[in-house]
């Protein structure tokens, strides 16, 4: 129904953003990653959007990129799996890196996801592995570089949890680094994971 929405960023909070258009406000459930990604209130904000409609309530979701509202969208078709828990696993991780996960059949890097338990994360790797090989090669997919930079993030990840750290707090911090900076090495993407889990705190 709504394809997207442009228009002024009136407030952000943890999972949700109020957007006014036309003078009237709209609010959007949004993952982490999408907050990330948005401007300070007050400024011009574009928003992909997704509309649930149940029963007794109709709920727009917001996704800074097409990419990751055609995953959201994905992940509903998933047994099991609503709105709340596909906007966990955004929040969780990159896009690229929930591909990634499906690709390689590691459902073990969705464990650390809020509400995501052993038998979702198969399910979801099941029933959606042949829907993401379909998807074009716009949708960043594939290349040994892919490969590469995935086995990196679960090194520092994996070490970094050895440590003692929260698999989720991790995950987050991980990928904003790699985000930030694709050339690290693994020594470099703990070290920079380490100060930015300090300087959150």
């Amino acid at each position: 129904m709504f394809a997207y929405f442009r228009g002024r960023l009136v407030s952000v909070l943890p999972e949700e953003a109020v957007v006014e258009v036309s003078g009237i406000g709209y609010r959007f459930l949004i993952s982490a990653n999408t907050k990330r990604r948005l401007p300070e209130p007050g400024n011009e904000v574009f928003l992909f959007s997704h509309l649930a409609v149940r029963e007794d309530a109709f709920q727009l979701y917001g996704f800074s990129t097409q990419e990751e509202r055609q995953l959201f969208r994905l992940l509903l078709l998933t047994s099991g799996v609503g709105p709340k828990l596909a906007l966990a696993v955004l929040s969780g991780l990159e896009v690229q890196a929930v591909h990634e996960a499906i690709l390689a059949n590691t459902p073990e890097r969705l464990y650390g996801i809020s509400g995501v338990g052993k038998k979702t994360a198969a399910r979801i790797i099941l029933e959606l592995r042949d829907k993401i090989l379909k998807l074009s090669p716009l949708s960043g997919i594939s290349a040994a570089g892919s490969a590469q930079a995935s086995q990196m993030r679960d090194d520092a990840v994996n070490a970094l949890v050895t440590l003692g750290f929260s698999r989720t707090v991790v995950q987050k911090a991980v990928t904003a680094i790699l985000e930030q900076n694709a050339g690290h090495t693994v020594e470099d993407i703990i070290k920079s994971t380490l100060v930015s889990i300090h300087n959150a705190q």
